[in-house]
């Protein structure tokens, strides 16, 4: 029974480690939940947890992808936002927080956050109380879904499903096409759609 859990723990982190807009980690810890009839409580402890660590680790390495295929002043373009960030940290707490429990994949806001070299704590905390709250309130509408299997495979390709992942790939698109520095010195919207190596 504890491999059970175990499944958790890695599906949330592989589902949250990637550098690109993916399913949300509640997704495969409803799916687990249902599938094995385990404790709701203890998916939410478990899969919480790897999830953190799955965007910990973005954190870490979002620098070094950054390096390595973006331009130079797409970095520091991209850094220059995580500045503005860290002037006002408790702004950028609230932000976090209040994106953290929303049903939107928050891949752009760790490869942002990885990018800048913001502090990891400014990110992670708030992360990690959006995160609880959301997900616990998933994984409760998740038990009462699995009564509904059938409604729930009709809405895998639902309206909100599709404009989740286009909005995560609008946000990327924002993250690295927008000049942040004109934008945010002179109030205009530049695009450089010049960002690789």
């Amino acid at each position: 029974m504890w491999w059970q859990y175990l499944l958790v723990f890695f599906g949330a982190l592989l589902f949250d480690i990637v550098p690109f807009p993916f399913a949300p980690a509640f997704t495969i810890m409803v799916f687990l939940q249902i599938l094995f009839d385990l404790n709701v409580w203890a998916v939410i402890v478990i899969g919480v947890v790897g999830s953190v660590i799955g965007r910990f680790i973005l954190l870490l390495y979002a620098p070094l992808m950054a390096n390595k295929y973006l331009k130079a002043s797409k970095n520091e373009d991209i850094k220059f936002l995580g500045d503005k960030m860290n002037q006002n940290k408790w702004k950028g707490i609230l932000v976090v927080l209040a994106y953290s429990l929303l049903p939107l994949p928050t891949t752009p806001l760790f490869l942002g956050g990885g990018i800048s070299k913001i502090k990891p704590i400014y990110i992670i905390a708030p992360f990690l109380v959006g995160k609880f709250t959301s997900d616990s309130i998933a994984l409760h509408l998740g038990k009462f879904a699995s009564e509904n299997q059938q409604s729930i495979i009709d809405n895998i390709f639902s309206w909100q499903s599709i404009a989740s992942f286009i909005l995560g790939f609008v946000m990327l698109f924002c993250l690295f096409f927008i000049n942040w520095r004109t934008l945010i010195h002179t109030k205009k919207l530049a695009f450089d759609f010049k960002i690789l190596n």
